[in-house]
């Protein structure tokens, strides 16, 4: 609020004459001109420069940096660290490292008279200039992931599965951080605020979605791991399977004949999943779910992270006051009804099965170092858990998942890259619970927000992975058809050696506006 004292009105009692008060701000040069060339009528008024974030790469790091504004009510009440007028992180890393980034203000202290005014200088503490906050984003991988969905919405996540580093993380649709800079406009919060594909929501870490068939690498390790199927073991799919009067139909309505573990990963084979999800049971499914790191938080730095949901007999009879149903193991089998992920705890999930069995905490920040230079604070890879899985069983479902991109009859072929072995895991999950007949009479009326979910999980290369990516399109349709390719977009870029030496990193000094330069530089 603009607020404007004239000289023959006295002071408010809550404001200290010896104190600045901003009469007015986003003031225009025409303004400044006049304020400037009238200085000596104006005694006492003068400009002040308010430096702010100018974002040049908007968009597509909005998610992970975040945006800032003028410290609140609340924050100032909160802490006797800000003063009024103070810009302050509001969301994602500029929030969370707020403290780091920010720096300390200096200050004077000064002896005044009864009526305020100033008698002499008693001091000066220099004010320290904030830390820069180096980031694992890969700045040209994050870039290609951002165009590889072309306009769509949804999330993607690349990750290094070896230490956790988070090399690129997009939710499309995004937001302009430059318009918090000085203060958004009501009409503009209202927009985004009101937007069904929630621009201000980062889906990568709160997004929760059915996993769909990429579940199907947990159900694989836990059958071979609890001994319900060997490698070999052969199970009939006719194109649909019956429980009491209940009939679940496979994708392929035709069904995949005879097929064992690895012909059901590679061609995604619903049936045989039906079958060895109703032997397992939903509790041992749960549990090696938990080991994969579902149903839990990742720890990332980032806030508003989510849980999903790992459903069990306890949690439905807690949560819904009612019992378990098998036809509902059925559907978990195979990564629907009640199983909610997010993409960063699939790009762990996967990671952690292409390291050879680690869990990692996903990271963002490498380290914190001083304005000059000087390195405050590393930080390290964190282990977080163990799959505990055997090497038969590593690496059956390697191979199968090898084949998934690369063997004839795979459902992720468009995922194949020409200088990397990848592989992965579609999957399509459902939004709205139609047969399979009624889907395809209604694939076309659908709406746009009722249209499944499509969803890829992968890593490259096979035999040493130094990359995993997870894509959901929302309401996008298959996954092999959809969120593969752009999957293969990602590996692409890696892999063309784009993101060498490309690192972006929180800058430390806030910029005046219109200032030619950007919230962060490359390392």
């Amino acid at each position: 609020r603009s607020v404007v004292y004239s000289s023959d009105q006295p002071f408010p009692k809550t404001v200290k004459s010896y104190l600045p008060v901003r009469l007015e701000k986003n003031v225009s040069m025409e303004k400044v001109a006049l304020v400037e060339t009238n200085t000596v009528d104006l005694p006492g008024v003068y400009v002040d420069v308010t430096p702010i974030r100018l974002y040049l790469d908007g968009e597509f790091i909005a998610p992970i940096i975040g945006y800032t504004g003028e410290v609140s009510r609340e924050e100032l009440a909160e802490s006797q660290e800000y003063s009024s007028g103070d810009i302050t992180g509001k969301s994602g890393i500029e929030k969370v490292f707020d403290s780091y980034i920010r720096g300390r203000r200096g200050n004077e202290l000064i002896e005044v008279n009864a009526r305020g005014k100033v008698i002499k200088n008693l001091g000066r503490i220099d004010p320290v200039a904030g830390s820069n906050v180096i980031l694992t984003i890969d700045f040209a991988l994050q870039k290609a992931a951002w165009e590889a969905f072309a306009g769509r919405s949804g999330a993607a996540v690349a990750m290094d599965p070896r230490d956790g580093s988070v090399l690129a993380m997009v939710s499309l649709p995004s937001y302009d951080p430059n318009l918090f800079n000085s203060g958004i406009a009501r009409d503009e919060w209202l927009k985004l605020q009101k937007n069904p594909l929630n621009p201000l929501s980062n889906k990568a870490i709160s997004g929760q979605y059915p996993p769909g068939s990429t579940y199907k690498l947990i159900v694989a390790a836990a059958a071979l791991e609890e001994g319900i199927v060997k490698p070999e073991t052969r199970i009939y799919c006719k194109g649909s399977f019956e429980l009491g009067n209940r009939v679940y139909h496979c994708w392929n309505k035709h069904g995949h004949g005879s097929v064992n573990l690895h012909k059901a990963l590679v061609q995604s084979c619903d049936v045989y999943f039906y079958t060895v999800g109703k032997m397992l049971g939903v509790d041992t499914i749960a549990k090696y779910a938990r080991r994969f790191g579902l149903g839990d938080l990742t720890g990332i730095e980032l806030a508003h992270e989510r849980k999903g949901i790992v459903p069990t007999r306890a949690w439905k009879l807690a949560r819904m006051k009612e019992p378990w149903q098998l036809g509902e193991t059925i559907s978990i089998a195979i990564g629907q009804g009640f199983n909610l992920t997010t993409p960063l705890q699939l790009a762990q999930a996967y990671g952690a099965f292409a390291n050879g069995g680690t869990l990692w905490r996903p990271h963002l920040v490498k380290r914190i170092e001083s304005s000059d230079g000087t390195i405050e604070k590393e930080y390290l890879p964190e282990k977080t858990g163990e799959l505990e899985l055997s090497r038969r069983t590593m690496d059956t479902i390697n191979r199968g998942l090898w084949g998934v991109v690369n063997e004839p009859g795979g459902t992720g072929a468009a995922a194949r890259i020409p200088n990397a072995d990848v592989c992965g895991k579609t999957g399509t999950s459902q939004v709205v619970g139609l047969s399979q007949d009624a889907r395809i009479r209604h694939l076309r009326k659908l709406s746009a927000i009722h249209k499944d979910h499509a969803l890829f999980a992968s890593y490259a290369p096979m035999n040493s992975p130094e990359i995993v990516v997870a894509v959901i399109a929302e309401n996008a349709g298959g996954g092999g058809a959809v969120a593969a390719p752009i999957a293969r977009k990602i590996l692409n870029a890696y892999f063309e050696g784009k993101h060498k030496g490309k690192v972006p990193q929180v800058a430390v000094n806030l910029l005046p506006a219109g200032h030619a330069g950007n919230g962060f530089t490359h390392e």
